[in-house]
């Protein structure tokens, strides 16, 4: 008896992906993917000729549907090819637009390139033209398949990949599709509109709102609402001692727009690392996550032993891991011991030096173990020694 099952795999099912405008309508799109299994391919020549044998009903896009089988072709044009056909299984109130890819599958499961086709982008509200359209009469041809080397122990499988769209009526009123909030308060920073604080940070002075800083900063509603503000005339420019005028512009930008200013590639890493120290200052989680992010696309031999140093002060631990895994690399490793930055570090920081230690041994573990040479598994430890480092006078100005 010849039979044909059915494996459900949905990729994506029940996942639109819209694509707006304020003047077309919207296309809301489902994707699924299922595998036909012909298990007793041989037993299928017994199926009368232009007959077809159907997959069990499945679900994709809100609608159940089922394969067309036909093991003899759909005609006799196709007598000497399989066909195979996706065929919708409810009745139609609406337009449906579908297409289907129908892929030969290899022993792995990944489609034979040169055994996959698509069909067009298909729309009809009539069941028997969507049957007649979403498949192949000449999918493949007998011959070619048995010659494949897809057919094992007399068993073939067939990927199938829907999409469906559908089209939705354009909304009455169109909403933008992204807030510009920032621009205003943007604009409302460099206009100085209703300021009513001033600060004087390298010999520049900034305008800013006290509201506005508040609402974004903990440390500044202590300072400007909380009990810190005792003592303080509301008048008083606030002088900032410890920080650049352009770092502390950045820090105002980024409160006021949530986006960091434009840097040359130059002046970015240095940025960064000043203005992290002033957003964990101010209790900017946001802004020191992305400082992190910046300096991570930064590190190299010359500077991971300062960032090591600054991740540690200052509690980065995104920063700091991507610094410790930097140490993996022999070739890293070598050029970093020989800086007087590292030489610093083993001194002043010996917890990060046992951090990397302890990376270094996990890693040369990892590699021994998996290593070609140790089949069977015959290396389990491996011996690393750390040896006294030289110039232990060296300092990190």
């Amino acid at each position: 008896m010849a039979t044909a099952s059915i494996a459900s795999n949905v990729a994506g099912g029940g996942c639109p992906t819209p694509s707006r405008s304020a003047t077309a309508s919207t296309v809301v799109t489902t994707q699924a993917y299922h595998m036909l299994k012909i298990d007793g391919y041989s037993r299928t020549s017994q199926v009368h000729r232009y007959r077809s044998l159907s997959s069990f009903p499945f679900s994709a896009g809100g609608r159940t549907w089922y394969i067309c089988y036909y093991p003899h072709g759909k005609n006799n044009i196709s007598k000497d090819f399989i066909s195979i056909y996706l065929v919708l299984y409810d009745a139609i109130a609406e337009a449906v637009m579908v297409q289907a890819t129908f892929s030969l599958l290899d022993q792995h499961g990944k489609p034979v390139p040169s055994h996959t086709r698509a069909t067009r982008l298909f729309s009809t509200s009539n069941k028997d033209d969507m049957a007649n359209n979403l498949g192949f009469e000449t999918f493949i041809a007998k011959g070619d398949l048995e010659k494949s080397g897809h057919v094992q122990d007399d068993c073939f499988a067939i990927g199938v990949h829907v999409v469906i769209t559908k089209e939705t009526p354009p909304p009455i009123v169109a909403v933008p599709p992204s807030s510009d909030m920032h621009l205003h308060y943007g604009d409302l920073l460099s206009s100085k509109r209703c300021a009513d604080v001033e600060f004087l940070v390298g010999g520049e002075t900034f305008a800013a709102h006290r509201l506005v800083l508040a609402v974004r900063s903990p440390v500044f509603v202590a300072e400007h609402f909380g009990p810190m503000r005792e003592g303080v005339n509301v008048n008083d420019v606030v002088e900032i001692n410890d920080m650049d005028a352009q770092v502390f512009k950045a820090l105002l930008n980024f409160i006021y727009t949530d986006t960091l200013l434009e840097m040359d590639q130059e002046e970015d890493a240095t940025m960064a690392q000043h203005l992290l120290v002033a957003a964990d200052k101010y209790g900017l989680e946001r802004l020191k996550v992305k400082c992190e992010e910046r300096l991570s696309n930064h590190i190299d031999a010359d500077s991971v032993a300062t960032l090591l140093v600054l991740t540690d002060k200052h509690n980065c631990r995104g920063l700091n891991k991507a610094c410790i895994e930097f140490f993996s690399s022999p070739t890293a490793l070598a050029k970093i011991i020989e800086t007087d930055e590292f030489q610093y570090l083993t001194q002043s920081h010996p917890n990060i030096l046992e951090d990397i230690i302890s990376n270094i041994v996990a890693s040369q573990l990892e590699k021994a173990i998996f290593s070609p040479e140790n089949e069977g598994g015959k290396i389990n430890k491996v011996d690393i020694r750390i040896q006294p480092w030289q110039n232990s006078n060296a300092r990190c100005g």
